[in-house]
């Protein structure tokens, strides 16, 4: 027996159907944010585990909507079809195009989209499902465009200019990024005046002028390297989501689907050590403690999704078993193979729960041959979440349109998460 197998046993909860989740609902009780994580961005189990949980909250506490990271425009077409739209929702989920497609439009997604476009109609809700990433620079630029020649034509050249300043680097947001490098090329200018002009106005059109310039910073600070991107995209995401809960009024509640680098506290890994703050760490600080609960998963061994490069072909690949005194290989060795952690109030934590532990975590990049040294976390698990779903082997997510591939976006910062 493991030295923390003791600790494990007492704390660990069998999962076999969505009624174990019960005391993870209670933990959540009243809380204004729930953020649901992933070990990676193409494991089956994840997917449909975040999905069972998402459906309690939305049924059963009045959850007002899911936030993804994925973008705007995107999300907006699903969520068009969800709240009852003639479209259906795995038609929407296949217009995502941006590589990793997979990360959204998959399967499990459509399966839970679907079951939130029927549970709209059934009870009078307008359950939402919305984007939250930085990405979508070009076509938030085209929908704003759009929107303006209908609404508001006046405002049509200001946006017109931002675009044309765009429009040189052929929507390559690496040509864009080295151009403000090396040559005076940036469109700061253009795309703030466009977003103080379209600040407070129909909350679509606002969020892909928040996007467009959220994006042209974010390209930006990325050649210069460090935490400074990072940072942007998850300080857009938190903003994003704060302007959904005050755009769904009094009492509106929000679950994040994101993965755990972007909902666990910064502060319990070396992230904040390396000047990095997450979406979890942010929301506490923004909504207190007690109305944020953060929850992660974690696996053993398995396949996923993932691309060797990025842009590079999507592969179903092996994961290896945790490494050597891993987080993932004291659960492997003490804990059920599938498995729910409520964790206890701080005074009654025990050891693994505090103690740091490496913690994997594998992006929509991966290699496994490098997954002993190149994919895990330092972690004290108990202050990064506050439960964590174990399952001791996965399998891989089912993609609906495995084989397009668009390698235009830059990596992210760091490996693809």
């Amino acid at each position: 027996m493991h030295r923390y197998g003791d600790e494990v046993a007492a704390i660990a909860r069998p999962l076999v159907d969505e009624g174990d989740l019960d005391i993870l609902i209670d933990r959540i009780g009243s809380a204004r944010v729930v953020m649901i994580g992933e070990a990676s961005h193409g494991t089956h189990e994840y997917y449909e585990w975040r999905s069972a949980l998402t459906r309690r909250l939305i049924a059963e506490r009045g959850f007002s909507f899911v936030a993804v990271e994925g973008d705007w425009p995107d999300c907006e077409r699903v969520d068009a079809t969800v709240r009852g739209g003639s479209a259906r929702p795995e038609e929407a989920l296949k217009g995502y195009e941006r590589w990793p497609t997979w990360m959204w439009a998959n399967e499990e997604v459509a399966d839970f989209a679907l079951w939130l476009r029927a549970f709209n109609l059934n009870n009078g809700r307008g359950a939402g499902f919305h984007g939250l990433d930085v990405y979508s620079l070009w076509e938030s630029m085209r929908q704003i465009l759009t929107w303006l020649r209908e609404h508001d034509p006046a405002q049509v050249p200001a946006a017109l200019a931002a675009y044309r300043c765009f429009e040189p680097f052929a929507e390559d947001p690496h040509a864009y990024a080295w151009a403000t490098r090396f040559v005076n090329a940036c469109c700061e200018d253009d795309v703030v005046r466009m977003l103080i002009d379209l600040r407070g106005r129909d909350l679509a059109v606002w969020q892909n002028a928040e996007v467009v310039a959220g994006a042209e910073h974010y390209y930006r600070s990325m050649i210069a390297g460090g935490p400074a991107s990072w940072n942007i995209r998850d300080r857009h995401m938190d903003a994003t989501l704060a302007r959904l809960l005050d755009h769904y009024g009094d009492g509106a509640q929000a679950v994040v689907w994101a993965h755990n680098t972007h909902v666990g506290d910064a502060n319990a890994t070396d992230q904040a050590a390396h000047g990095e703050v997450t979406i979890g760490s942010l929301a506490r600080e923004r909504y207190g403690a007690d109305q944020v609960a953060l929850v992660g998963f974690g696996s053993y061994r398995g396949t996923v999704i993932a691309g060797r490069d990025w842009g590079s072909p999507m592969e179903v690949m092996p994961v290896p078993p945790g490494r050597s005194g891993s987080l993932e290989e004291i659960l492997h060795a003490e804990a059920p193979p599938r498995a729910l952690f409520v964790f206890p109030p701080i005074a009654d934590r025990p050891d693994f729960l505090v103690d740091p532990l490496s913690h994997r975590a594998i992006g929509v990049v991966y290699r496994p041959e490098r997954d002993n040294w190149a994919n895990y976390v330092p972690s004290v698990l108990g202050d990064r979440y506050d439960a964590f779903l174990w399952f001791d082997e996965t399998s891989a997510v089912r993609p609906l349109h495995p084989f397009h591939i668009d390698a235009r976006e830059p990596e992210t910062y760091p490996s693809g998460v």
